[in-house]
């Protein structure tokens, strides 16, 4: 039997889908195989779950029950900082402790949406335009009106699920929807919009293999697919997708594409608006939902497995990487 330890709660406005995924991978890793416990991150306070008892941060230990648990791989199921944007991976990776997603420089460069973009434009994946604007810039708003158009987003550089994010349709609405990104980040991506259909991809690799999954078109019932789309059922979520082979095959070829240069480990979700038969890349998910409402998840279950064996490839494969 392995010990497990899934890493959830985390510091950002994401910490309450963190517990969701948490719990969903918890509930399906196989129990035949795995001891799992649910270490619940919050600032330097790091706690199992629903026990309480601290984890040790000498050597990522766990005591419960008078018994000393040392973990031999990590799950992650934290949106958001401190695993998704990277910080945790060097502890973890001090320890020789595996773990389930990308490594800490992975992360950290897939979190930050605008240089993902830089890296994704040299590989010649299609992009909005954009503007990245920080925390205490001058701005002029005619001047990102006409480079970007109307209408436009503006969502944090650095922050997921859709939190703090606007579509923007009038220049005087510009200024309020970037102040509404500061409690979340010091920096707003600023991009075009693009009219076409949306569709995601998850993408993973195992036995040396990178697989993508069946891709997922997404029909948000709100104007775009913000948190209630997301986590409240306000969307539809067709998968497989209703798209011709040969569009389909280039969606998951592009994805696998993303996943084998960013060097990406675990599972990702790719994120993208169909134009004219190119998938323009909106952002790469390095720790993508795993909860009931997520996507992932939906496309784990088209491929006709169960989540108990996908969850598993990845624990599994997140061995390999240390052996």
């Amino acid at each position: 039997m392995k010990n497990i330890a899934i890493l959830t709660g985390g510091d950002s406005a994401e910490r309450v889908i963190s517990l969701r995924s948490a719990q969903v991978v918890y509930e399906h890793l196989p129990a035949d195989r795995y001891r799992c416990f649910q270490i619940d991150v919050q600032g330097a306070d790091w706690r199992e779950v629903p026990s309480g008892s601290p984890i040790d941060k000498n050597d990522f230990s766990l005591r419960l029950d008078g018994e000393r648990i040392r973990f031999d791989c990590v799950f992650g199921a934290l949106h958001g900082s401190p695993l998704e944007d990277g910080k945790m991976q060097g502890y973890l990776d001090l320890l020789h402790i595996p773990y389930t997603c990308c490594n800490g420089f992975v992360s950290a460069l897939t979190m930050n949406k605008y240089a993902t973009k830089q890296m994704a434009a040299a590989l010649g994946v299609p992009l909005a335009p954009s503007v990245l604007v920080r925390y205490g810039e001058p701005l002029v708003p005619e001047d990102i009106v006409n480079a970007l158009g109307l209408p436009l987003f503006v969502k944090p550089n650095t922050h997921g699920s859709s939190f703090g994010v606007t579509k923007v349709k009038r220049q005087e609405d510009l200024i309020p929807a970037i102040e509404a990104v500061w409690p979340y980040d010091r920096e707003a991506l600023l991009e075009a919009f693009l009219p076409g259909r949306e569709f995601s991809g998850g993408v993973f690799r195992t036995k040396g293999e990178v697989v993508a999954l069946p891709v997922t078109e997404i029909i948000p019932e709100t104007e775009f697919f913000d948190f209630a789309a997301k986590y409240e059922g306000k969307s539809q979520e067709i998968t497989p997708a209703a798209l011709p082979e040969h569009l389909a095959e280039r969606c998951r070829q592009q994805s696998r594409r993303l996943y084998e240069a960013f060097n990406c480990r675990g599972v990702i979700r790719c994120d993208y608006i169909l134009v004219d038969e190119a998938f323009y890349l909106l952002e790469i998910n390095t720790i993508p939902g795993l909860s009931p409402a997520s996507i992932v998840p939906q496309q784990v279950r088209a491929c006709g497995w169960t989540l108990s064996d996908f969850f598993g490839l990845l624990i599994e494969e997140a061995f390999s990487y240390s052996s």
